[in-house]
């Protein structure tokens, strides 16, 4: 027997046999197979660079030419195409063509996965190899484990007396039980079909048998898309009954797939949904069609014929209604028509005002549902968009603690918004274009659901007029801001807005306007106008004064500030000539002060000269803390009064500006680095004082306790349809019991009613691997007192799948 034995140090040794031919020819096509082997038991075909070298480096190499072997011992490292193998020792025999590599074997592929082992027995060819008390790291953190594996025909890994968990080993005690794992008599890995079986399985949690699993299948860690069942859900619901869903994914293609997804309710039977998605190099859609036969409509119908007050369900009709059919079709889609321009839609059809909400067709149970076509385009700060809407309420009377709205709402076609802003400035100054255009059909008449003020009328707001509105109007504003030698800043504002409107109105609505025109609360005739167009011209300045003081452990900006404007006064307002679509909502408080134009929308514009007075402060210490201010009032200088000025909705009635003087209007808060902040707001009347709307916020976020507490005031608006003070409480509490654990719990109280609008409690774990939250809830109509619950979990056992409740959870703080 000849032996040749080469001792060297690793860098010595590597550098030599690196520029060995004869090493070369040996173990070019020896050494790479332990590599090799990482890529067939993680089913990843990396393809090691045609070209590239091989590098050795181990303490010794031992050439046996009687016995045809090759060994490397004593830290052995191979670097192949990326691949890597270290061992304390590797053998080739070139007559079995098989390589072993033992003693702390780690095998780390190019795509990073990890094998683990003792000892790696394989053939060259890769077809077949043997492995004891292996483990395997997954690049997406999957782990396996096993007394022994082998792989058979290139294809199958088989794992005996295996372990399967996506949980991350604990560093501190890596012989813990992670939070779940699967452990089985055999684990087949199918590198072809892309699955994983499990045999004679056990499921643990925190190291307790939960359940014994004969055999069951999941999709191989590596694989995002692979068709087959996914693990179902459960509802419960008064109406519905508890129901279960169980889906099945179909991953037809690379660039499509189809969901379809069979629920069984014990009230109201079998509901079927189907979703095809489908993706693009410019964008994606998704089609989604569901529909029941309802074995019981008349659940969600009272006596008399007509939804509930908590019948906020499906509309099912009369009472005995034969047509027991109830569906949805939705659609989705956004493409990028070039880097600038986007095209989308969100369509949604249905049988009834809110057969999404109520069986919770997953994006389209929001409760305003908001189809839309349109074209958006956005370069630097310029904006473009255009937009055909309808709005669908699902609300019901819990959801809004008032009587829900009506289903029948208006089309928009279409809506335009424009703005430009030059790059180079004019005259100094900055000059800025807006556009805004709106065509709206209504159908039927909207009027508002509070208690009218003359009964027989039926009427105190008109809402929303039948018929077909239009508007188009374009602003153009320029300003610029000088600053004095003292600090001084003025900004002086030039702008001009110009409108042109058109309305065809019915002839019920006229009347409803009628109506409203004779209440005697409101100085004014009915003019409804079938066109007409407008302008308005402000001229403005604005002075602030920023000062800066400075302290031991402290700076603080005090900026007093003052804006005036002069306009005319607003055109059309005061007969009811114009209607309000787009300007329905509106608070006077600290964020509206410094306002140019106080109004929500372009259906109303704000005229007649006034000046906004105040102050703005801020504080900051060296410790952390931060504190901010806003204080000031409001004037009407000249002219008419916009706020004073009804319109078909009085906006502006009740609001703290309908006097010459308005009402004061304040915020004050502060954040401290320890997790505290803190707010108040509110607006108090001009002469005595009196609060009239007000907000206070306190909260707390850290560890273990995260606290929230609101108070909310609006005094009563009789002629903006709240006829009665409001007072509403809300808290929330989160605290973590351990580092995973957390309890959490909300409640909203109104006082004025004095009802528990809602509340709720839930508990919540978190890992890396593991996810656990059960919540339940509930919500009382403020009139009826009718309670409605809802109970709703979901686990979370990352790469196998959630199961659960598909219900909302309640709003939690964190």
């Amino acid at each position: 027997m000849r032996e040749a034995a080469l001792r060297s140090h690793r860098q010595a040794g590597l550098a030599r046999l690196y520029s060995a031919s004869a090493l070369a020819c040996l173990l070019a096509c020896g050494v790479p197979m332990a590599p090799a082997l990482a890529q067939d038991v993680t089913d990843v075909a990396t393809k090691v660079p045609s070209g590239s070298q091989m590098l050795l480096a181990a303490d010794t190499l031992v050439y046996n030419n009687d016995n045809q072997t090759v060994t490397a011992i004593g830290g052995v490292q191979i670097d192949y195409g990326g691949n890597k193998l270290v061992a304390q020792r590797v053998v080739y025999d070139r007559n079995t063509k098989r390589l072993v590599a033992s003693g702390n074997v780690e095998i780390v592929n190019s795509d990073g996965t990890k094998i683990n082992s003792q000892h790696i027995d394989i053939t060259d060819d890769f077809a077949d190899g043997f492995v004891n008390a292996l483990r395997v790291e997954t690049p997406e953190k999957a782990y396996f484990a096993a007394e022994s594996a082998e792989r058979m025909g290139g294809v199958l890994t088989t794992f005996h007396n295996g372990v399967y968990t996506a949980c991350e080993p604990c560093e501190d005690k890596p012989d813990k039980a992670p939070t779940w794992r699967v452990k089985a008599r055999k684990i087949i890995w199918n590198g072809e079909k892309k699955t994983v079986r499990f045999e004679n399985a056990n499921f643990e949690f925190f190291g307790f048998p939960l359940a014994y699993l004969p055999a069951f299948e999941i999709a191989d860690p590596t694989v995002k898309r692979k068709s087959g069942f996914l693990i179902p859900s459960i509802a419960f619901n008064n109406e519905l009954g508890v129901g279960v869903k169980v889906p099945y994914y179909f991953a037809l293609s690379p660039t499509y797939d189809l969901t379809v997804t069979g629920s069984g309710y014990t009230k109201q039977g079998f509901l079927g949904e189907a979703e095809w998605r489908q993706r693009f190099n410019n964008g994606q859609y998704t089609l989604k069609i569901a529909g029941i036969r309802q074995e019981d409509p008349n659940a969600f119908i009272d006596g008399s014929a007509f939804p509930t007050s908590a019948g906020h369900n499906v509309n099912s009709g009369d009472v005995g209604d034969p047509n027991k059919f109830r569906g949805m079709m939705g659609t989705k889609g956004q493409f990028a028509i070039n880097p600038r321009w986007d095209f989308g839609w969100d369509i949604l059809l249905q049988t009834d005002k809110n057969f999404s909400r109520t069986y919770t067709i997953d994006g389209y149970n929001d409760a305003v549902h908001q189809s839309s076509v349109y074209l958006t385009g956005l370069n630097g700060r310029n904006y473009f968009d255009v937009r055909a809407m309808r709005f669908q309420v699902q609300e019901n009377a819990l959801d809004s603690n008032i009587s829900s709205r009506s289903d029948k709402q208006p089309w928009v076609l279409p809506s335009l918004d424009y703005a430009y802003i030059p790059d180079m400035s004019v005259a100094g100054g900055q000059l800025s274009f807006n556009v805004n255009a709106r065509v709206i059909r209504r159908d039927d008449l909207d009027q508002a659901y509070f208690t009218p003020y003359v009964p027989a009328s039926g009427v105190q707001r008109v809402r929303g007029i039948e018929g077909e509105s239009g508007r188009f109007t374009a602003e153009a504003e320029w300003k610029r801001t000088f600053t004095t030698d003292g600090g001084l800043q003025l900004t002086p504002l030039l702008a001009l807005q110009g409108d042109v409107d058109y309305l065809n109105a019915s002839s019920g609505s006229l009347a409803a306007i009628n109506a409203m025109a004779a209440d005697p609360r409101i100085d004014t005739t009915a003019d409804m106008r079938s066109s007409f167009a407008r302008y308005m011209a402000t001229a403005g300045l604005e002075m602030r004064w920023p000062v800066l003081f400075s302290m031991t452990g402290s700076s603080h900006i005090v900026e007093p500030m003052a804006q005036v404007f002069m306009r005319p006064n607003e055109q059309y307002v005061g007969g009811l000539a114009v209607p309000n679509e787009d300007a329905q909502s509106f608070v006077f408080d600290a964020t509206t002060l410094f306002e140019r134009d106080k109004f929500s929308g372009y259906d109303r514009v704000e005229g007649g000269s006034r000046a906004n007075v105040g102050f703005r402060y801020s504080g900051a210490y060296d410790d952390g803390w931060g504190t901010n201010a806003i204080f000031g009032q409001s004037y009407q200088l000249g002219g008419r009064n916009s706020f004073d000025s009804p319109d078909l909705v009085n906006a502006g009635a009740d609001s703290g500006l309908e006097t010459s003087t308005s009402d004061y209007v304040g915020l004050i808060g502060f954040s401290s680095p320890s997790g505290f902040s803190g707010s108040l707001s509110g607006r108090f009347d001009e002469q005595s004082f009196e609060v009239r709307r007000a907000e206070v916020k306190a909260a707390y976020s850290g560890l273990p306790v995260s606290l929230s507490a609101k108070y909310a005031f609006i005094q009563a608006q009789p002629l903006y349809g709240f006829t009665t003070d409001r007072h509403e409480v809300t808290l929330g509490a989160s605290t973590h019991l351990a580092e995973n654990w957390r309890v959490f719990g909300t409640g909203t109280y109104d006082l004025q009613q004095s009802v528990l609008v809602k509340d709720g409690v839930g508990f919540a774990y978190n890992d890396s691997c593991f996810t656990y939250l059960m919540t339940f809830s509930e919500s009382r109509d403020i009139n009826t007192k009718e309670v409605s619950q809802n109970v709703g979990f979901n686990l979370s056992f990352r790469t196998l799948g959630d199961f659960g409740s598909s219900q909302n959870s309640i709003d939690t703080i964190q």
